[in-house]
């Protein structure tokens, strides 16, 4: 009682409503996939950071705990579901630590603030976008051997395509953040 004592029920609804819609815009964003070098590239990690920046740390992340939980509890919004199974088999297959790291990435995107310069804003964004991968890849070596050359599977095909986003992210972000007003 005591979290939502400051908090009016018309704002728990807004912020349920904003969840629901984050996590239907990251859920098409997996879906989505763009052509790119040297492999055809997703906007979820795109939208991950955007969910950061643009709501800060407590929806954001709330957003994407949402998101995860609707796909452990079977729904096919990870990216490479129905496909490729649903529910917590899929999650905890080989992408697992890809999608913890959307935690991580958010929250740390979370920390872009209106103050910041580019280069700042690019350096925020790079360290959020690493821990995906870093959580990532710690999974997949776990999951299928550290005698298979991890990096070259799990994230080297990914990284132009992730540069580009978050770029894209460092120029917009100055007026990404103005979304957290109406929030």
């Amino acid at each position: 009682m005591e979290l939502t004592k400051n908090i009016t029920q018309p704002k728990i609804i807004k912020f349920l409503l904003v969840m629901l819609l984050g996590s239907i815009v990251l859920t098409i964003s997996a879906k989505i996939k763009i052509p790119f070098y040297p492999v055809p590239m997703t906007m979820q990690t795109f939208v991950v950071l955007f969910l950061g920046i643009s709501l800060g740390y407590k929806i954001g992340l709330a957003t994407v705990v949402l998101y995860l939980f609707e796909g452990i509890v079977g729904l096919p919004v990870f990216s490479n579901s129905p496909e490729k199974g649903v529910g917590l088999l899929y999650f905890t297959g080989p992408t697992m630590g890809y999608l913890i790291g959307f935690l991580t990435a958010c929250f740390l995107a979370s920390m872009v603030k209106f103050e910041d310069n580019f280069l700042v804003v690019l350096g925020k964004l790079v360290i959020a976008t690493s821990t995906i991968y870093i959580l990532g890849l710690l999974w997949l070596g776990t999951l299928i051997g550290w005698d298979k050359p991890i990096f070259s599977l799990g994230a080297k095909p990914f990284l132009l395509a992730e540069i580009f986003k978050i770029v894209i992210l460092s120029l917009l972000a100055k007026q990404i953040i103005k979304i957290r007003k109406f929030i």
